[in-house]
């Protein structure tokens, strides 16, 4: 491995203009990457019939997230070595690129490549935007400007479908990717002219085999949970081969990381209880999230009859929970300086909600319930995240604080993508075990269960109902688990400047 020139992370403490001005490109940057996870979805019909490929539609979501989970890690350990704003040039600049060829795509393997570049830029943005925020404020002033990013994400969450649906009705699908320029062009110019460059030059170690390890590991685990269930069955022999693949490759990452001078994820970060259980309980709580609302829309159309734009809406009251208690989460950590108390309490109340859906998916309650139960839902998870992170941050040297904010949102990644995996096998299975005939061949036809016969429409539809009910339940094991792993957090002082050293490891 070769000696490079990096930069340390002694950064002048910025103005208050100064602040502003990275704290809108950051929030910008944030955008981007949010809306970009959701903004694709609503789009998809309308790029096959001008591309064709059916086949191959599911990749243009999956080779985005493959690209943008595996190179999140990097992107945090390259910036503690060369700096925030030159790892965060780098990302925003491939991600417009890439995006202004996903609009100029003229067939579907075009439009997958140029996604995968897309991703390997968008992998940078949510996990810099985290880490510069924890460069230029102390941990104790840190969590209201966590909750205002976790806000951000949720509010994209909600606007990025309905976004996407509107620009490719008015104009064309191949704008959702060519909005992305302006947006990112003032996000660029309000980053150059508000972050500073790291100071002094030190030589450093690239881990270009713990790099490379991490890449193939993680995208041979993603390919598992992308195909396993969907293009293949989970124990063919294509899902079970990668699958050893994978594990074999995590086995030799965690060999090499412990060898290397300075490796992609640390060791010794996996010392620190703050960071191993706080990851952990992250990367639960994205699971549970995950395992639960991706099936939301389903639950809404299929169950209680709504439209697709009416089930998009009726989303809305979490989102607007997890907006709700990300903002008033952070403020209320940086004013008494205690994180412990709201992930423990969200997760509590995540789990109850959780229960509360699964009770009334499998007994029809109405729909005034379920959206309250969806507001108590996000009002849980969006004490958790952003709060995490804060606690993460605050327990890791400044050194680390690139690696461990990034390996934070990796497994946070791998956290959504096993929810989303185990609960579409959880759904399978017990459509199976419960359907009728009429079920099982409309299970991949969605649109010819409103024209079964009136009981053999009511039976598939029961079916769903339990099965959905069943998909809760697992969100509520899994947020259960995420409560427990939380109680035993240790919570450590929030640091009211730089200047202090992080606590020991426990």
């Amino acid at each position: 491995m070769n000696d490079r020139v990096g930069f340390d992370q002694k950064m002048t403490a910025p103005t208050r203009r100064e602040l502003r001005v990275v704290l809108a490109g950051l929030m910008l940057a944030l955008t981007l990457a949010a809306l970009d996870q959701n903004i694709v979805a609503t789009a998809l019909p309308r790029i096959v019939s001008d591309l064709g490929g059916l086949a191959h539609l599911s990749w243009v979501v999956t080779a985005f997230l493959v690209a943008s989970t595996t190179t999140t890690p990097l992107y945090g350990k390259f910036s503690d070595i060369y700096g925030r704003k030159p790892a965060f040039m780098v990302s925003i600049t491939v991600f417009l690129a890439a995006s202004m060829l996903c609009g100029l795509a003229q067939g579907m393997t075009e439009l997958i490549v140029f996604r995968g570049l897309q991703g390997l830029g968008a992998g940078g943005l949510i996990t810099l935007a985290q880490t510069t925020i924890g460069d230029l404020v102390s941990p104790r002033e840190r969590g209201r400007y966590q909750g205002l990013f976790a806000s951000v994400f949720a509010g994209c969450s909600v606007a990025g479908p309905l976004l996407g649906g509107f620009i490719t009705d008015a104009l064309s699908w191949r704008w959702i990717f060519y909005v992305n320029l302006p947006v990112g062009a003032v996000a660029v110019v309000l980053i150059a002219a508000g972050l500073g460059r790291h100071g002094r030059g030190r030589a450093h170690h690239i881990d270009y085999a713990g790099a490379l390890l991490l890449v193939a590991a993680t995208c041979c685990a993603l390919l598992v949970l992308s195909w396993g269930g969907s293009v293949y069955p989970w124990f063919s022999t294509p899902v079970l081969v990668i699958g050893a693949a994978a594990v074999m490759l995590y086995a030799a990452l965690a060999l090499v990381e412990g060898l290397a001078a300075e490796p992609v994820l640390p060791p010794h970060l996996f010392t620190n209880s703050v960071f191993v259980l706080g990851v952990l309980a992250i990367s639960l709580s994205a699971m549970a999230l995950f395992a639960a609302v991706v099936f939301l829309p389903l639950f809404f159309q299929l169950v209680m009859g709504a439209s697709p734009t009416k089930a998009g809406l009726m989303i809305s009251p979490m989102m607007g929970g997890v907006i709700c208690s990300s903002f008033l989460g952070g403020r209320l950590v940086s004013k008494t300086g205690r994180y412990k108390r709201f992930p423990v309490f969200g997760l509590a109340a995540a789990t109850t909600a959780y229960l509360g859906m699964a009770w009334a998916a499998s007994h029809g309650l109405r729909a005034g319930w379920i959206e309250g139960l969806l507001v108590v839902m996000g009002l849980g998870i969006g004490f958790v995240m952003p709060n995490l992170t804060t606690a993460i941050q605050n327990a890791v040297p400044r050194a680390d604080l690139g690696a461990a904010t990034s390996a934070s949102a990796f497994l946070r990644s791998l956290g959504g993508a096993l929810g989303v995996a185990l609960s579409g096998a959880i759904l399978t299975t017990r459509l199976r075990d419960l359907s009728t005939a009429g079920a099982a061949s409309a299970q991949n036809h969605l649109d010819r269960i409103a024209h079964l016969p009136p009981a053999e429409h009511a039976a598939v539809v029961g079916a769903y109902a339990h099965a959905l009910s069943a998909t809760f339940l697992a969100g509520a094991a899994i947020a259960a688990c995420a409560f427990v792993i939380v109680l035993f957090l240790p919570e450590r002082p929030l640091r009211s400047s730089h200047a202090e050293p992080a606590q020991p490891s426990e």
